[in-house]
Parts: C-alpha cells; sequence; structure tokens
C-alpha cells in the first residue's frame, strides 16, 4: 500500500577543511581480505584481538572468491595417501559448504577443492559479520607511519567515501602486492620480468557429458592457438559437478603495479577470455556450443610484488623439503612459475613430499610488528610459485596472527620457535 508523500529536506554542503579521516583504533590491522588476511584476522579474533580487516575491492574474498579462482589448492599432499596439509578456517568452511553441496573434490596428484564462489562469499561475510571484525572496503593504502626504526603505528587508507587511519598495535600484510610494506619505505622484490596472471571467466549452460579430456583441449588449443588468437597454449576446465558450469584458466595476461597499465591489462585480459570462449564454441560443440558467460572475475595475480624478508625461501629448500624451527605452513603443491606467456612450468613431487614455509620469511628486513601473509611473503620466484596457493597461504594467516599475538608488543623477530610452533602445529606437524 503506497505512503503519503512527506517533506524530505535537503541540505546543502561542502567539504570540511583539512579533509580529516576517520579514525579506528584496533590491536590488529589486517591488509588484504583474501584468504590469507581472512585466515590472520579470523585467528586474531579467535584470541580475543579487536580487528580491522581493510581491502582494495568493495567486498571480501579477494582473489578465492572475486578472482573466480573456483579451486583451494595446495590444502592436501599428494597421493595415494592425501593428507590434509592445513587446517584452520578451512575446517567449519568445508563442513559448510559440504554440508549444502557447494564444494567437491578432485583426486589427481593432490586432491583440489572445488568450490561456489557466490556461496563461499557469503560465508565469508557472514563469519566475519559475526566475529565482530570491523572491515573497511574500497580500501587502498594510501600512507604508513612509524618511528621510524621499522615499528608501524598506523596506516592511513583511501576509499571513495574519503580517507580512513587505523592505528594498531600490530599489521599484517596480506595485500598481495606487499602494499604494506612498500608504503612503509621497507625493500622489496620484483620479477626481472612478468609473471603472468589470468582471467578467469564462469561459464554455464555446459553440458558434462561431452567435456573434453583435459590432454585433448591441451592438444587443440596448441594446435588452433594462432587461428583464434590465443595467447597461452594450454589451458584448464574446472567443471563444477551436476551444475553445467565450469571456471576457465586459459588466458595470460600482464599485472602491472601503475594504475594505467593496470586497467589496460584488465580489458586485454577479458578480450583474451572472449577469444577462448569463441575457440570452446567452434571446437568443442559438444559441450561448449551453446556457452554463455555467467562471469568475468577480477584480474588474477600469481606474484607480482613482495617483501624481502629476513629469510628468502629458495627453490632448493622446497625441493628439498627443508624442515624449518620457526615453519608456520606447509605444502606439497608443484613448483607452478607462470613466467613465459605460452605456458608454465610445472614440477611435480614425490608421493611423501612437503615443503614448508618459516615466520622468517613472512617477516620484512627491519620489521618488529609487520608480518606478511599470502603470496607477497619472500620467497625466490621458483620457490614463491610452490607455497603461493591458497592452502599455506591461509596456514601463513593464521601463523602471522600468532606470531603478533607472541611478540606481545616487542619484535617478531625475537618470537619463540617452540611456542609458535605448538600454536600451529595442526598446519605443519600433524
Amino acid at each position: 500500500m503506497p505512503h503519503e508523500l512527506t517533506e524530505l529536506k535537503i541540505n546543502t554542503v561542502t567539504k570540511p577543511r583539512g579533509d580529516p579521516a576517520e579514525q579506528l583504533v584496533a590491536d590488529v590491522c589486517v591488509v588484504g581480505a583474501g584468504i590469507s588476511g581472512l585466515s590472520a584476522a579470523v585467528e586474531a579474533r579467535r584470541m580475543g584481538r579487536s580487528v580491522v580487516l581493510a581491502d582494495a575491492l568493495p567486498v571480501l574474498g579477494g582473489q578465492c572468491v572475486n578472482s573466480l579462482i573456483g579451486l583451494f589448492c595446495g590444502v592436501f599432499g599428494n597421493g595415494p595417501e592425501y593428507r590434509r596439509l592445513t587446517r584452520g578456517i578451512f575446517d567449519q568452511m568445508f563442513a559448510d559448504l559440504g554440508a549444502t553441496g557447494d564444494i567437491h573434490y578432485n583426486r589427481s596428484h593432490t586432491i583440489t577443492v572445488g568450490y561456489d564462489e557466490v556461496v563461499l562469499g557469503r560465508w565469508i561475510e557472514n563469519l566475519v559479520r559475526s566475529l565482530g571484525i570491523q572491515v573497511v572496503l574500497g580500501a587502498s593504502v594510501l600512507g604508513v607511519e612509524g618511528d621510524g626504526d621499522g615499528r608501524l603505528r598506523a596506516t592511513t587508507l583511501a576509499t571513495r567515501h574519503g580517507q580512513v587511519r587505523v592505528q594498531a598495535e600490530g599489521f599484517v600484510d596480506a595485500s598481495g602486492d606487499a602494499s604494506l610494506t612498500w608504503e612503509a619505505g621497507l625493500p622489496c622484490r620484483v620479477p626481472e620480468r612478468t609473471v603472468w596472471g589470468s582471467q578467469q571467466i564462469r561459464l554455464e549452460n555446459l553440458r558434462e557429458e561431452y567435456r573434453p579430456e583435459p590432454a585433448e583441449l591441451v592438444a587443440r588449443v596448441d594446435e588452433k592457438a594462432d587461428e583464434y588468437g590465443l595467447v597461452r597454449r594450454d589451458g584448464l576446465a574446472f567443471f563444477f559437478p551436476g551444475r553445467n558450469t565450469a571456471v576457465m584458466n586459459m588466458t595470460h595476461v600482464e599485472a602491472p603495479l601503475d594504475a594505467v597499465r593496470a586497467a589496460q591489462a584488465q580489458l586485454e585480459g577479458r578480450a583474451q577470455a572472449d577469444r577462448v570462449v569463441e575457440f570452446l564454441r567452434r571446437e568443442f560443440p559438444g559441450a561448449f556450443g551453446e556457452a554463455k558467460v555467467r562471469s568475468y572475475g577480477f584480474p588474477g595475480r600469481r606474484q607480482t610484488r613482495w617483501i624481502a624478508a629476513v629469510h628468502q625461501l629458495s627453490v632448493d629448500e622446497v625441493r628439498s623439503g627443508t624442515p624449518f624451527d620457526d615453519a608456520v605452513a606447509r605444502t606439497a603443491w608443484p613448483i607452478e612459475l607462470h613466467d613465459r606467456i605460452e605456458g608454465y612450468v610445472w614440477e611435480v613431487f614425490d608421493a611423501d613430499h612437503v615443503h614448508y614455509v618459516p615466520l622468517r620469511s613472512l617477516i620484512p628486513v627491519g620489521a618488529h610488528n609487520l608480518v606478511a601473509a599470502g603470496r607477497c611473503v619472500d620467497g625466490d620466484a621458483a620457490a614463491l610459485s610452490s607455497v603461493r596457493v591458497m592452502g599455506p597461504c591461509a596456514a601463513m594467516g593464521f601463523g602471522a596472527a600468532h606470531a603478533l599475538d607472541l611478540a606481545a608488543g616487542g619484535s617478531v623477530q625475537s618470537v619463540n620457535a617452540a611456542e609458535l610452533r605448538e600454536r600451529v602445529r595442526d598446519n605443519v606437524d600433524g
């Protein structure tokens, strides 16, 4: 029933002088709300800490939700045993999404976990809301305040609604591009050439019973790439069983750190994806003849800029499974380096292989209350390519929260390794 029109007064305003920022104070400030930042924020909050969680996107979930990655990788070890290597945030997530049929397990050399990104996004939002984590979205790091001795005091974030200043005792850089570390003036690393990202798309209206085998898809891409203008000479289709949808990972897109080129790369990535769809419709009409793009993900980034840490994880340490007293994460994921436009390195490990990430690779050189987590931790290019997937990234976030808690206002570089190991035991020893 319509309501009666009432008077609605309109005020005329101007921007206040001085451009004052909103002021927030917390025990822990986490920059980046992907799986690593989310894991850090949730664990810190469960330890009773007040938490601010900020992300440059207007929504939570980072790449695992918004880039349409479609798979959790690196959570399990290799077959035939398929050991569970990471717990923490995945325990309840897998249970809840499993109960509604919104995840599925793929067995190959390891187990990867496919999921419905829409359902996962809402699960994350509900979790963050239930824990009372304070959220700032659409927020890019504008500046960092510190004492000049490696101790951060506050960060200022730029949002469409104005600036927000967050003062905290401890900080987690889970930004993916080491943006907090970079703005703090601490040393970072960049690769000498592009490590290619991806433009993922989710296709619907497929016929799963006619899906091509992975080897057949790759062979046809390699044969027909020039005809269709495909840049990457291989590709992957991640079908969700019973729903006739799939996430396609068949592009290689630049991942620049400057604003204008990043925008251009996003447009180019979507053009690449459109050419992929044309290829699939024509070459595999049984499965993809009526395919429609349900959604284009945000640009997926693999390795762009990362911290220079107290210890740089090496490919030799990855290959040998070097143990560390201060290990916070482990995985058996292959070396997966996308440093060539036409394809990528894929070096799979033996059945019983596990490699580790030490806390020292999460601590920027000279930092005392800043810990990184996720794909911006320190490793050489090949080592980082094997630990930047979601399983170990979540474990790193979990470990970062506990390292700050154990530091208790002191330096994360002086955390007792034995105490830390006990806290993260399920992610490194279990």
